[in-house]
Protein backbone atom coordinates (compact mmCIF):
# COMPACT_ATOMS: atom_id res chain seq x y z
CA UNK A 1 0.00 0.00 0.00
CA UNK A 2 2.88 2.18 1.06
CA UNK A 3 3.99 1.98 -3.01
CA UNK A 4 0.68 2.85 -4.23
CA UNK A 5 0.69 6.22 -2.45
CA UNK A 6 4.19 7.08 -3.47
CA UNK A 7 3.93 6.44 -6.75
CA UNK A 8 0.90 8.61 -6.70
CA UNK A 9 2.32 11.12 -4.87
CA UNK A 10 4.70 10.89 -7.39
CA UNK A 11 2.36 11.21 -10.37
CA UNK A 12 0.19 14.24 -8.76
CA UNK A 13 3.97 15.86 -8.07
CA UNK A 14 4.61 15.45 -11.38
CA UNK A 15 1.30 16.90 -12.97
CA UNK A 16 1.97 19.89 -11.30
CA UNK A 17 5.02 20.39 -11.82
CA UNK A 18 4.45 20.28 -16.30
CA UNK A 19 0.82 22.21 -15.85
CA UNK A 20 2.45 25.30 -13.94
CA UNK A 21 3.81 26.63 -17.31
CA UNK A 22 0.25 26.23 -18.95
CA UNK A 23 -1.08 28.32 -16.22
CA UNK A 24 1.29 31.20 -16.13
CA UNK A 25 0.25 33.94 -18.72
CA UNK A 26 3.03 36.42 -20.00
CA UNK A 27 4.36 39.24 -17.99
CA UNK A 28 5.61 42.03 -18.85
CA UNK A 29 9.19 42.75 -17.96
CA UNK A 30 10.37 46.19 -19.66
CA UNK A 31 9.01 48.59 -21.69
CA UNK A 32 10.74 51.06 -23.90
CA UNK A 33 9.74 54.18 -23.65
CA UNK A 34 9.80 53.30 -19.86
CA UNK A 35 7.35 53.10 -17.21
CA UNK A 36 7.03 56.78 -15.87
CA UNK A 37 9.20 58.14 -18.49
CA UNK A 38 9.70 61.70 -19.21
CA UNK A 39 10.52 62.84 -22.57
CA UNK A 40 11.12 65.93 -24.56
CA UNK A 41 10.29 63.74 -27.86
CA UNK A 42 7.89 61.70 -28.45
CA UNK A 43 8.91 57.92 -29.15
CA UNK A 44 9.00 56.20 -33.10
CA UNK A 45 7.47 53.56 -31.72
CA UNK A 46 6.55 51.91 -28.63
CA UNK A 47 8.43 48.20 -27.51
CA UNK A 48 6.84 45.54 -25.05
CA UNK A 49 9.07 43.14 -24.18
CA UNK A 50 7.51 39.81 -22.40
CA UNK A 51 8.61 36.75 -20.63
CA UNK A 52 7.55 34.49 -22.86
CA UNK A 53 6.85 34.53 -26.72
CA UNK A 54 3.41 36.19 -27.72
CA UNK A 55 0.96 34.28 -30.43
CA UNK A 56 0.08 35.82 -33.24
CA UNK A 57 -3.19 36.98 -34.11
CA UNK A 58 -6.04 39.95 -34.40
CA UNK A 59 -5.97 40.39 -30.24
CA UNK A 60 -2.81 41.65 -29.93
CA UNK A 61 -2.53 45.19 -29.97
CA UNK A 62 -1.15 48.30 -28.75
CA UNK A 63 -2.41 52.02 -28.12
CA UNK A 64 -1.01 55.19 -27.30
CA UNK A 65 -3.77 57.86 -26.04
CA UNK A 66 -2.09 61.61 -25.56
CA UNK A 67 -4.05 63.72 -22.89
CA UNK A 68 -6.48 64.83 -24.70
CA UNK A 69 -7.55 61.83 -24.98
CA UNK A 70 -6.73 60.92 -29.03
CA UNK A 71 -5.22 58.08 -30.43
CA UNK A 72 -1.21 58.34 -31.58
CA UNK A 73 -0.28 54.36 -32.29
CA UNK A 74 -0.72 53.59 -36.12
CA UNK A 75 -0.56 50.54 -37.80
CA UNK A 76 -0.24 47.37 -37.33
CA UNK A 77 1.62 45.21 -34.39
CA UNK A 78 5.02 43.77 -34.62
CA UNK A 79 5.71 40.46 -33.21
CA UNK A 80 9.15 38.58 -33.04
CA UNK A 81 8.96 36.49 -30.46
CA UNK A 82 8.41 37.78 -27.01
CA UNK A 83 8.57 41.49 -28.10
CA UNK A 84 6.28 43.83 -29.68
CA UNK A 85 6.30 46.60 -31.41
CA UNK A 86 3.98 49.55 -32.75
CA UNK A 87 4.45 52.77 -34.40
CA UNK A 88 3.75 56.24 -33.03
CA UNK A 89 2.34 59.26 -34.71
CA UNK A 90 4.79 62.57 -33.93
CA UNK A 91 3.73 63.23 -30.51
CA UNK A 92 1.40 66.01 -30.21
CA UNK A 93 0.21 68.10 -27.00
CA UNK A 94 2.53 67.73 -23.68
CA UNK A 95 1.18 66.04 -20.79
CA UNK A 96 0.71 61.92 -19.77
CA UNK A 97 0.37 59.44 -22.29
CA UNK A 98 -1.16 55.88 -21.70
CA UNK A 99 0.04 53.03 -23.13
CA UNK A 100 -2.26 50.14 -23.46
CA UNK A 101 -1.58 46.75 -24.73
CA UNK A 102 -3.92 43.64 -25.40
CA UNK A 103 -1.78 40.08 -26.53
CA UNK A 104 -2.47 36.75 -26.95
CA UNK A 105 -0.17 34.94 -24.36
CA UNK A 106 1.94 31.86 -24.41
CA UNK A 107 -0.56 29.73 -22.90
CA UNK A 108 -3.38 31.32 -24.97
CA UNK A 109 -4.67 33.56 -23.02
CA UNK A 110 -5.35 37.26 -23.49
CA UNK A 111 -3.17 39.44 -21.09
CA UNK A 112 -3.70 42.86 -20.92
CA UNK A 113 -2.09 46.17 -18.96
CA UNK A 114 -1.14 49.66 -19.48
CA UNK A 115 1.62 52.50 -18.17
CA UNK A 116 1.80 56.28 -18.64
CA UNK A 117 4.75 58.24 -20.09
CA UNK A 118 4.91 62.07 -20.15
CA UNK A 119 5.79 64.12 -22.52
CA UNK A 120 7.53 67.49 -21.68
CA UNK A 121 7.83 69.71 -24.73
CA UNK A 122 4.96 69.58 -27.11
CA UNK A 123 4.83 68.33 -30.61
CA UNK A 124 3.78 69.04 -33.50
CA UNK A 125 1.94 66.03 -34.74
CA UNK A 126 -1.35 65.46 -35.46
CA UNK A 127 -3.50 62.59 -33.83
CA UNK A 128 -4.34 59.38 -35.65
CA UNK A 129 -7.56 58.13 -36.92
CA UNK A 130 -9.93 56.31 -35.11
CA UNK A 131 -9.44 52.80 -36.44
CA UNK A 132 -5.36 53.51 -37.18
CA UNK A 133 -4.40 51.12 -34.05
CA UNK A 134 -5.30 48.17 -35.77
CA UNK A 135 -5.09 44.53 -33.98
CA UNK A 136 -3.52 42.90 -37.48
CA UNK A 137 0.13 41.64 -36.45
CA UNK A 138 2.68 40.83 -38.59
CA UNK A 139 5.25 37.96 -37.44
CA UNK A 140 8.26 38.95 -37.69
CA UNK A 141 10.38 35.84 -36.52
CA UNK A 142 10.77 33.30 -39.47
CA UNK A 143 7.70 31.05 -39.32
CA UNK A 144 7.41 30.17 -35.97
CA UNK A 145 3.18 29.72 -35.85
CA UNK A 146 2.27 30.71 -32.74
CA UNK A 147 5.08 30.98 -30.13
CA UNK A 148 3.81 28.67 -27.55
CA UNK A 149 2.08 25.12 -26.86
CA UNK A 150 -1.08 24.86 -26.91
CA UNK A 151 -3.16 24.28 -23.77
CA UNK A 152 -4.37 21.30 -25.13
CA UNK A 153 -1.02 19.68 -25.04
CA UNK A 154 -0.34 20.29 -21.14
CA UNK A 155 -3.96 18.99 -20.44
CA UNK A 156 -2.83 16.12 -22.93
CA UNK A 157 0.18 15.07 -20.69
CA UNK A 158 -1.21 15.58 -17.44
CA UNK A 159 -3.76 12.79 -18.34
CA UNK A 160 -1.38 10.41 -19.68
CA UNK A 161 0.66 10.84 -16.43
CA UNK A 162 -2.06 10.18 -14.11
CA UNK A 163 -3.26 7.39 -16.00
CA UNK A 164 0.43 5.47 -16.13
CA UNK A 165 0.90 6.58 -11.97
CA UNK A 166 -2.21 5.00 -11.39
CA UNK A 167 -1.74 2.26 -13.94
CA UNK A 168 2.22 1.38 -12.02
CA UNK A 169 0.30 2.06 -8.95
CA UNK A 170 -2.47 -0.65 -8.73
CA UNK A 171 0.22 -3.08 -9.99
CA UNK A 172 2.49 -2.39 -7.41
CA UNK A 173 -0.12 -2.56 -4.91
CA UNK A 174 -1.24 -5.92 -5.35
CA UNK A 175 0.10 -8.40 -3.46
CA UNK A 176 1.20 -11.84 -5.08
CA UNK A 177 -0.50 -14.98 -3.77
CA UNK A 178 0.91 -18.20 -4.17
Amino acid sequence: MRKALAVLALTVAAMIGTATPALAHNVLISTDPGKGASLETGPAKITLTFDAPVQGGDINQISVVGPDKSQWAEGAVEINSNVITAAVRPLGPAGTYTVGYRILSADGHPVEGEYTFTLTKAGNGTPATAGAATGAATQSDSGSGGGGVPVWVWILGAVVLLAIGLTLALRTGREKRP
